[in-house]
């Protein structure tokens, strides 16, 4: 069933006197509908009647696209359908951000999304927030690979960098990223869910400072938190084990020995067709970058949420959840040589409805 309104009339503007959350389930619905134009009239509109630019993108745009993940998670919504959604946002962004032009009357500031890290519009939202407080801002979009975003700071001697990481499995190309940053002198503050809700993975890998929210980050830039030189922080000390590496360097052979083995443990693999073959295959990647971004930073935790999470995606899908168990025996079986590996296999699957591995590890 659609969560959207059926008595909207297509690309009607907001009612006169509207503000950002009056205007939310409109404005889902015209992204929903792939519909470019109702949703730029209707930011554009909300503009004319006097709301905040900073508003729009924080209390219109920025739950939006929270609910269309949703929407998505719980098989309401298809790939396809969000994608297009999001990238009917972005040209929202967009227009606020060609109408609304303040002056720069503040310093420079590089604002980009960690290598690997495709999930670009929450940090495009951080770079137009900035923006309208009156920063100068160098916004270089998704996947800027490290070397690349070392040379621009040679440019351009921005005061510091902003970091987004939406997805935990990018936290070790952002820790490099943000010590190469910190080795030319320039401050990193980290954002995104990838840091974890609470930042504790910014804290940890050494950010000079963490923000949960864009207001929030421009917040502490106005306090002027970000200034002095950038922390040296060391190494995490677990990472002398070398799970993480061992595990990086051996993904894909790892995976074609998981897929055979659950092939053979589960069953209902015999009727998969190519397709469905397939996506258990990228399934199984996930679950172990996963892994291998909680042997990172250490935190058991961070694999059993996504665990969790991808069985709540996989029961909205018809899957049952026993396939998300069979994967966590396989892979425990496979890593004899990763303890800590294995406990945290362990502790997933004790929190999935399915028995897993046995207890010892």
């Amino acid at each position: 069933m659609s969560t959207l309104s059926t008595t909207d009339t297509p690309g009607a503007t907001a009612p006169r006197g509207a503000g950002p959350h009056e205007a939310l389930g409109r404005y889902l619905e015209h992204i929903g509908r792939a519909d470019e134009f109702a949703a730029i009239d209707l930011v554009l509109d909300l503009l004319e009647q006097g709301a905040d630019a900073e508003r729009l993108l924080l209390d219109l745009i920025a739950p939006a696209q929270r609910r269309v993940g949703e929407l998505w998670a719980a098989n309401e919504w298809s790939i396809a359908r969000e994608h297009g959604a999001t990238a009917v946002s972005e040209r929202a962004v967009a227009a606020i951000a060609a109408r609304v032009r303040p002056e720069p009357t503040r310093g420079r500031l590089t604002v980009a999304c960690a290598d690997g890290e495709y999930h670009a519009l929450p940090t495009r939202l951080l770079a137009e927030v900035l923006r309208l407080r009156g920063w100068r801002v160098d916004f270089l979009g998704a996947s800027v690979p490290g070397p690349h975003l070392i040379t621009h700071l040679h440019q351009s001697g921005p005061d510091a960098v902003a970091l987004g990481c939406a997805l935990a499995t990018r936290l070790p190309r952002a820790h490099a990223t943000l010590t190469a940053c910190q080795a030319v002198g320039v401050p990193v503050m980290a954002g995104g869910a990838g840091f974890g809700a609470d930042g504790r993975y910014a804290r940890l890998l050494g950010a000079d400072a963490w923000a949960p929210s864009a207001d929030a980050a421009a917040d502490l830039l106005e306090r002027g938190d970000l200034t002095g030189p950038p922390r040296q922080a060391a190494a995490p000390a677990h990472l002398a084990d070398e799970e993480y590496t061992h595990l990086t360097r051996r993904r894909a052979e790892l995976l074609t020995c998981a897929l055979a083995a659950l092939a053979r443990a589960y069953p209902p693999m015999a009727a998969y067709d190519p397709q469905q073959v397939d996506a258990t295959a990228a399934d199984l990647g996930h679950l172990l970058d996963f892994l291998a971004a909680s042997l990172y930073v250490d935190d058991a935790q961070l694999f059993t949420g996504f665990i969790g999470w991808t069985g709540s995606v996989l029961a909205a899908r018809g899957v049952p959840a026993e396939a998300v168990t069979v994967g966590l025996r396989v892979f425990h079986d496979e890593l004899r040589d990763f303890p800590r590996a294995r406990h945290m296999l362990v502790q997933a699957a004790e929190a999935a409805p399915v028995p897993g591995p046995d207890q010892e590890t």
